[in-house]
């Protein structure tokens, strides 16, 4: 995935977390792929510079093919990422001798400008693009599985069911994940991932100020702190100023977001 450095690394490092709970539901819903049996695969298959594919599993299908299947997940467009996923599938065909499927899943809302294909009279290659904004939300929402769920804010959500979706995504997290642990890690996650839907961030907010119960006393000082002052600005401030210490300090902008659920163009703005 490649946006801006930091940006980068935070979906990158969300999708890496969450790809074990969430790849089955990608492979079937997303993708169609009707797999019945799935192994891990190294990831050092790269002879350059070139980073570690996103995921790499051999799979069979339904139909009995096996194949080697390699995703990459992207939030920016990126010129070089036919030559990238043509380099991948020669090296993955020649370690593994099997056919080679592959999938660019496109996260951000933006049109996708690359190339998905080369085609010169001595070289014919062609990758999948997916774009997870043309997708039904239902695809997600319908999931038991919390990280499932929280994809459907990247989806197609209608206009006229804004509010409801959104909703639903605050409400199935909720419900689904019993560690507040857990539950604060995802609500920040979905915080993230709301950036790359930048109509919705407001939504959201509101939505997710309705979630009484995800900010625990014994979890969250800004929310503990404000709410024994009746102050949820105060809180906020708090926020803003833990933030724009731990950032004089160095400290990575996207832990910075994780530990105080501000997003990262806030810490920006600091």
């Amino acid at each position: 995935m490649r946006k801006n450095s930091g940006q980068t690394s935070q979906y990158d490092k969300i999708i890496k977390e969450n790809l074990e709970a969430t790849l089955p539901a990608i492979m079937k819903d997303l993708l169609h792929l009707d797999i019945v049996a799935s192994e891990e695969l190294p990831d050092d298959i790269q002879h350059t510079k070139e980073r570690k594919p996103d995921a790499l599993k051999k799979v069979t299908d339904s139909a009995g093919d096996t194949y080697v299947l390699h995703l990459e997940f992207q939030v920016a467009n990126e010129a070089e990422m036919v030559y990238r996923m043509a380099e991948y599938s020669v090296m993955l065909m020649r370690r593994y001798k099997l056919p080679v499927k592959q999938f660019v899943i496109f996260l951000n809302e933006v049109t996708p400008q690359m190339k998905t294909e080369i085609d010169t009279p001595c070289h014919k290659y062609k990758y999948e693009l997916i774009r997870v904004s043309e997708t039904n939300p239902d695809l997600y929402l319908r999931s038991e599985v919390p990280h499932v769920k929280m994809m459907g804010i990247l989806a197609n959500i209608p206009h006229g069911k804004l509010k409801e979706d959104l909703q639903a995504i605050v409400d199935g997290i909720a419900r689904s994940t019993e560690s507040d642990l857990e539950k604060n890690k995802l609500f920040n996650q979905l915080r993230i991932f709301v950036q790359l839907r930048s109509n919705l961030v407001h939504q959201l907010e509101e939505i997710m100020q309705s979630v009484s119960t995800f900010f625990k006393e014994e979890n969250d000082i800004f929310y503990r702190r404000g709410e024994a002052r009746g102050e949820a600005r105060g809180a906020e401030r708090e926020k803003a100023e833990i933030a724009k210490h731990l950032k004089s300090k160095g400290i990575d902008i996207m832990i910075i977001s994780e530990a105080t659920g501000l997003t990262i163009k806030e810490i920006e703005k600091l």
